[in-house]
């Protein structure tokens, strides 16, 4: 095997790989001579067909079986001989082969980059240790009580208001005609919920029992029944008696309707909650500054080819958002010539960061375990109830699928073992101060991660969770599952 560099330009490689043509042949006649020991040709005993005949009937399909496997050994050989780490799989192009001549292909590859990791015990952090006071529990209850309303009759009669339940009598009509599912008795209908078409439960507020009010809707241009989309309807309405809601009691009786023994029950683990997904903000908010000074810290070359790949993943994820009408808006006034170069900064940021923490999980034997991978993966499986055996099947028949979900966990593995080695300064923050701190970064009041001239995470809205966990921000969109540097 002859191997001629023909490209040595930064993390570019190219070779020229010629192998002689006697290899090939005798490559050939090994293979013939093992496919001859069992097959069957009429006129001849199994082992004993010669070698013509062999190569007579099963000469193609066995030629290029071996120049496969041949281009494949031998390119393997001369990366391994030169000691080369390839980013992504080689190009690989026979350029030249004939029978009974020399095989000639050409490799192109883009290496992994050598570098060295910053001295991670010079870095530093600070982590918010959260205090959870009784506001937070008494509020969170107050919210649950809320989400379990009940109803009761009137003590004293009124107009109806958004929030009460009707009890009602309807049937409407199109031009004067009765369709099917426009007709009911005893309805229940809450004010407010949205329930039925728009504007029906508007035109509702301010009845009162007894009352026999007419409404006027439009059912709207995608509506389930096409003889009735987009057509005016008419229903006559009877209230029949009206219920107020009001908050469950916040006492034992709400503790067991959420599966608990009693309140304090159900304070304790609404405080464990609490403060399991503050936790998991604190870190989260760590994990971005370190993430930033890791960036700030590094500035080694990397291959173009993971490069597009990712900002291909992004921009799949942004061209998705322009036609959903969900495009960020600090994008929303660029043009597209600006925001590829935006991103193509925020992609080559992800691939430096992700080269890194594999680097230092490599360097440092960092792995996930089978116990981790298999936690990971019943997790998953949960998240598809009644089709946890397909999920299962499918990440077991899939090694990709199955990298995607060691992935994070390996990077969170090895983020903790940097953080672990950086000098963290913990600062008490209460309830309070922390709902106002997301507050102000889902604002955009305060930036993090910003390679250049933009932000290398683009963070969604703080959201209020339900009234089991507080409150937590959203921190980005990640559009490639592979490990980046930058998933959580």
């Amino acid at each position: 095997m002859q191997v001629t560099e023909t490209n040595a330009e930064g993390l570019k490689r190219a070779f020229k790989v010629q192998l002689d043509a006697r290899e090939i042949d005798d490559k050939m006649t090994g293979r013939l001579e093992e496919l001859g020991k069992n097959v069957k040709v009429p006129g001849f005993r199994p082992g004993k067909v010669p070698i013509q005949i062999l190569k007579q009937r099963f000469g193609k399909s066995v030629l290029g079986e071996v120049l496969e496997r041949a281009v494949t050994d031998s390119s393997n050989q001369a990366l391994t001989e030169r000691g080369l780490r390839p980013a992504m799989q080689p190009k690989i192009e026979i350029t030249s082969f004939d029978e009974g001549k020399d095989l000639e292909y050409t490799i192109d590859l883009e290496l992994l980059p050598d570098f060295e990791p910053m001295d991670f015990s010079q870095i530093e952090l600070s982590r918010g240790v959260i205090e959870i006071d009784e506001k937070a529990v008494e509020e969170t209850i107050a919210d649950l009580a809320k989400a379990h309303k009940k109803t009761k009759p009137l003590e004293v009669p009124r107009k109806a208001r958004s929030g009460d339940v009707l009890v009602i009598d309807f049937a409407g009509t199109v031009n004067g005609e009765a369709h099917p599912g426009m007709a009911g008795e005893d309805h229940h209908l809450e004010l407010g919920s949205s329930s039925f078409i728009a504007g029906f439960e508007e035109q509702l507020t301010g009845v009162e029992i007894g009352d026999t009010p007419e409404v006027k809707v439009t059912f709207p241009e995608e509506y389930v029944n096409d003889r009735l989309a987009g057509q005016d309807a008419v229903f006559k309405v009877t209230i029949k008696n009206m219920l107020e809601s009001a908050p469950m009691a916040i006492d034992d009786e709400l503790a067991t309707t959420l599966g608990e023994t009693d309140l304090a029950a159900l304070k304790e683990r609404i405080r464990e909650r609490i403060t399991a997904e503050y936790k998991d903000f604190a870190r989260s908010r760590v994990k971005r500054q370190l993430l930033d000074r890791l960036a700030e810290g590094h500035d080694f070359p990397v291959p173009e080819g993971m490069v597009d790949a990712e900002f291909d993943a992004i921009w799949k994820q942004i061209e998705q958002d322009k036609e959903a009408g969900k495009l960020d808006s600090e994008d929303a006034g660029k043009d597209e010539d600006e925001l590829k170069s935006d991103y193509r900064i925020i992609a080559e940021r992800r691939v430096r960061l992700g080269l890194l923490i594999s680097e230092v999980g490599r360097i440092n034997t960092i792995e996930v375990t089978e116990e981790e991978a298999n936690m990971a993966l019943y997790r998953e499986a949960q998240q598809y109830p009644g089709k946890e055996r397909q999920v299962f099947e499918h990440y077991q028949n899939s090694p990709e699928a199955m990298a995607n979900l060691r992935a994070p966990i390996f990077e969170d593995k090895v983020v903790d073992f940097i953080i672990d080695l950086a000098k963290v300064t913990e600062r008490g923050l209460t309830a309070d101060q922390l709902r106002e701190e997301m507050e102000a970064e889902a604002a955009g009041e305060v930036e993090t991660e910003k390679p250049a001239k933009k932000k290398a995470v683009k963070k969604k809205a703080a959201k209020k969770k339900t009234a089991k966990a507080g409150e937590e921000a959203k921190s980005k969109k990640t559009p490639a599952k592979k490990t980046t540097g930058e998933s959580s």
